[in-house]
């Protein structure tokens, strides 16, 4: 059977329908409070077309905003690893401060804490893979002699995110990019000092290998 092209247009519409209204719902009513059924009323789709594509709620939430996520926040490479995390870290800070993106993610943390199976689909989906790319942008920037050999780079990229986080779930103002610009300026020259130099955490201790990015 051979789709029309008129019929895959109508299939992606109803797909952006759907992803679009998953993520207004959560930003209205927050994610536990949020239904396959709400979704598809609002998207206009039938309960069945929802569960053709993705098998729960939570599949549909992480990959509406995984999806913007992975535009927003790039991980640029322009051959300045300061000028390329401030151009990443802004590109957060304002898809987290924009709703309904900024809620719908918040209602998404928030939820984490009830809900073993959505923390795990959350770190799978869309933590991991996320913190994977940040330390893998570090790691060239380090092969290219920007940050010293010995730098913990997974710990650094938890000093880069942590203020971001920080800020978003305790909803204190965002973050300005003069802001961003000295929290990048003060994680790299951290990098830089006897700890980051030793390849550990201030203390000697060591960092670990995972932490929380988006």
């Amino acid at each position: 059977m051979i789709t029309s092209p008129s019929s895959l247009r109508r299939s992606e519409r109803s797909r952006r329908a759907t992803l679009d209204a998953a993520l207004e719902l959560c930003t209205e009513k927050g994610y536990g409070r949020v239904t396959v059924e709400a979704i598809a009323a609002r998207a206009g789709v039938s309960k069945k077309t929802i569960y053709r594509w993705w098998p729960s709620k939570v599949a549909v939430m992480l990959e509406a905003f995984a999806q913007v996520l992975a535009g927003a926040t790039p991980f640029v490479e322009t051959g300045d690893i300061e000028a390329d995390l401030r151009t990443h870290i802004n590109g957060l800070v304002r898809l987290i401060s924009t709703p309904p993106y900024g809620p719908a993610y918040s209602g998404i943390l928030s939820e984490m804490h009830h809900d073993d199976g959505l923390a795990l689909a959350v770190r799978e989906q869309l933590v991991d893979p996320r913190f994977e790319a940040a330390v893998g942008r570090l790691r060239r920037a380090q092969e290219q002699g920007q940050i010293p050999a010995g730098a913990d780079l997974p710990f650094a990229v938890e000093l880069l995110y942590g203020p971001v986080y920080y800020r978003h779930v305790l909803r204190k103002p965002p973050q300005d990019e003069a802001t961003v610009a000295t929290l990048v300026a003060h994680v790299l020259r951290s990098l830089s000092g006897p700890a980051g130099g030793a390849g550990g955490a201030p203390g000697g201790g060591g960092a670990p290998g995972t932490g929380s990015v988006s």
